[in-house]
């Protein structure tokens, strides 16, 4: 088998994750291209990738009943929202006391 690029879709687990791998084939009735969605379960051993990141899989032994992919490396690191923390915006609130302006 060769190597695979895929979108992790699950991190549920510990040390594994979901890999939504697309693929296009050539309809021959429809003459068009068709695309399709595997999805693969891989180890994943230092727990590193996250919903949304594009990673490469490589095959490997079958390591359980599912798992038969490593994940060998992460392409692209999917966004990440973090919210303001909280003690950042208790600071403004006190810059805004210091600076003279009526809070209701």
């Amino acid at each position: 088998m060769k190597p695979a690029v895929g979108i992790v879709v699950s991190n549920k687990m510990q040390k594994s994750v979901v890999v939504a791998v697309d693929r296009l084939f050539h309809h021959k009735m429809y003459n068009r291209y068709v695309k399709r969605t595997s999805k693969f379960m891989a180890h994943d051993e230092e727990d590193a990738c996250n919903i949304g990141d594009r990673v490469r899989l490589d095959p490997s032994r079958p390591l359980s009943r599912h798992k038969h992919w490593v994940v060998a490396e992460i392409l692209r690191r999917a966004k990440v929202y973090v919210p303001p923390s909280a003690t950042a915006s208790s600071e403004n609130v006190t810059k805004v006391q210091q600076a003279g302006v009526a809070t209701k």
